[in-house]
């Protein structure tokens, strides 16, 4: 490749990339008019904050999206290498447009603090460094929702209609045959992301008003809403759902929480065919709902068994607790490191898991462990038939050998970057079981980890500014699914140079 086609081929890079992430940034910005008008109707002076911040991204993101205009007719054409620089430096371009809000408003919070909550947010960890949320201005607690519900509809229409034609970690295996019918990935994308958005915005609304009939006012309904079905998990209250009184809530959290953990590709299936099998022929989901149940089970027992609480609350409250962390939606309803050893293990183990594939949950993802699970048994064929030839199929797709790897390579970057990222905690002075379980919650987006300090009865305030940049980092390679940002550092992949 000559010098001068290197670096054609550099600007063209760029300017894609810096045409989208200033689209996205400028249309986070057009969104901030909505808690900005929340509280101007409740004579609140932070919508002043809201409208500067508003013009603020709007102005920014058109400009950089007006100067890289040349982007446009590039779109359609991107490459695989394109495709992961495009994914990662958008949600950073969104990420830092959110955090805009919480910096100039009257929450008085640093940067850091105010970038953290926005990444939080946007990739639905539901981690938060805020407190006196009862008390707090309407438009911050809607604007938090807003940034976990945009970012609950981008992580959907990502792992369904981007991410498997990245190959990233194995996600191949959920390419939707109704995106095969162009050779553009933006058609594609296109085309799920209507069908997607419908979806998402029915179970919204179901959940809301399912909240209100409990009892919850019509903006508690909404708000919690819009953080159910991405399975964020941020509230309007320190105490999170444990503010409600009544079960009716609380089984409505469960439904919707479970709801989106479900993958859409599903969903769209079954509004094609009205068939159920569209939900039954998927194998993680019944690993998934199983897991939940079994270990819904095993949790219940122990409280009873123990003493702890009366067999009809055990029950719910175990129930509550497992499908919050499992779909690592992260709300809380009862303090659960008070129930012994046994219960904060399972809560450990499970803020690995994840949901499913393709949904807003995130974690390691059920359909890999199936992978593993297949894999392992595979390889212990080979042990007693060296000569045999073993061919496994989840949903009536070949496990390859190349989704076998992408797969391992997925839950060894998980391990290894949960390992880096503990050990960079607590260089910042964190004990183990802090660093050990903010590693983990951060990857995984669920929320709460272990401990007194950010554990569910806390919040992640306490934590220096470094450990939470390097918070930060961890949410959005997680959510990312880990390659997609680890390629972006790869010497060598890039047009050298790449601004020529």
């Amino acid at each position: 490749m000559t010098r001068a086609t290197t670096g054609n081929s550099g600007v063209k890079t760029m300017r894609i990339v810096l045409f989208v992430a200033g689209v996205f940034a400028a249309a986070l910005g057009g969104l901030m008019v909505v808690p900005a008008a929340l509280d101007a109707v409740n004579g609140n002076s932070d919508w002043l904050a809201f409208m500067e911040s508003a013009v603020m991204s709007v102005a920014i993101g058109i400009s950089v999206a007006m100067v890289n205009r040349g982007g446009i007719g590039e779109i359609g054409k991107i490459s695989l290498r394109q495709g992961y620089l495009l994914t990662a430096a958008s949600w950073f371009a969104v990420s830092l447009a959110g955090a805009v809000p919480f910096w100039v408003s009257g929450l008085n919070i640093s940067f850091t603090d105010a970038v953290f909550e926005s990444i939080s947010g946007l990739t639905t960890t539901g981690s938060t460094v805020l407190t006196g949320l009862d008390v707090m201005p309407q438009g911050i607690l809607m604007w938090r929702a807003m940034l976990q519900w945009v970012g609950g509809i981008g992580i959907v229409v990502m792992a369904v209609a981007v991410l498997p034609f990245l190959r990233v970690g194995g996600m191949q295996l959920f390419r939707m045959e109704s995106s095969d019918r162009s050779d553009k990935l933006q058609a594609r994308v296109a085309d799920l992301s209507i069908q997607i958005f419908s979806i998402y915005l029915l179970l919204t609304v179901l959940c809301a008003v399912g909240y209100r009939y409990f009892g919850m006012s019509n903006f508690e309904a909404t708000v919690h809403a819009m953080t159910t079905v991405p399975t964020g998990g941020y509230s309007t209250s320190d105490q999170s759902l444990g503010h409600f009184a009544g079960v009716g809530i609380q089984w409505v959290a469960i439904v919707f929480m479970l709801a989106g953990s479900l993958p859409f590709a599903a969903y769209v299936r079954f509004l094609y065919s009205f068939d159920a099998r569209a939900f039954s022929e998927d194998s993680q989901i019944g690993v998934f709902l199983g897991a939940c149940l079994t270990f819904t089970m095993i949790i219940g027992l122990w409280l009873v068994f123990s003493g702890q609480t009366a067999p009809v609350d055990a029950f719910r409250l175990a129930a509550f607790s497992i499908v919050s962390i499992a779909t690592t939606t992260g709300y809380v309803v009862v303090d659960y490191l008070t129930w012994g050893p046994p219960a904060v293990v399972t809560f450990f183990m499970l803020t690995f898991v994840g949901g499913c594939a393709g949904s807003t949950a995130g974690g390691i993802k059920t359909f890999r462990l199936e992978v593993l699970a297949m894999e392992v048994r595979r390889q212990c064929r080979f042990l007693a038939y060296p000569n045999g030839v073993f061919l496994d199929r989840l949903n009536g797709k070949p496990v390859t050998g190349s989704l076998a790897v992408s797969v391992l390579l997925f839950v060894f970057l998980f391990a290894a970057s949960a390992t880096a990222m503990t050990i960079l905690l607590a260089f910042t002075g964190l004990d183990f079981q802090t660093a050990s379980s903010a590693a983990v919650t951060a990857l995984a987006n669920v929320g709460p980890g272990l401990g007194g300090i950010i554990g569910p009865s806390g919040n992640f305030q306490p934590l220096s500014d470094a450990a939470k940049w390097i918070l930060d980092l961890g949410m959005l390679t997680g959510r990312l699914e880990f390659l997609t940002v680890l390629v972006v550092f790869i010497p060598g992949i890039w047009p050298a140079p790449l601004w020529r």
